[in-house]
């Protein structure tokens, strides 16, 4: 199974975390599932950008973002070649290393 680091983060993820994950599990699944606060607000609908992460290693071990997926990254704060939604991106067989952004478009969020 492919080792899932994810990069230190001032609110989600303090400390950064790695665990291993299973091919073809959802990004998303696997970072709630191991104690990665990632916002969700559409609940994995593909209708908000709140679940944006950074690829930083990896990226190409990914599946391909759908036209959907396409589209609402263009909203997404801080996008880069190798974001994804990680409601949508399917864990390849290659070590990733996630980066999670620094803000959201999420205005309001409950605690």
């Amino acid at each position: 199974m492919p080792t899932i680091t994810v990069l230190p983060h001032p609110e989600w993820c303090k400390e950064g975390v790695s665990f291993e994950a299973p091919p073809g599990e959802w990004l998303l699944d696997a970072l709630l599932a191991h104690g990665v606060s990632v916002e969700h607000a559409c609940e994995k609908a593909c209708a908000c950008t709140t679940c944006h992460v950074i690829v930083r290693k990896g990226f190409d071990s990914l599946n391909e973002a759908g036209e959907k997926e396409e589209d609402m990254l263009d909203r997404a704060w801080g996008l880069t070649a190798t974001s994804r939604l990680s409601c949508r991106a399917r864990i390849g067989t290659e070590p990733l290393e996630i980066e999670l952004p620094r803000y959201t478009i999420n205005h309001a969020k409950e605690r």
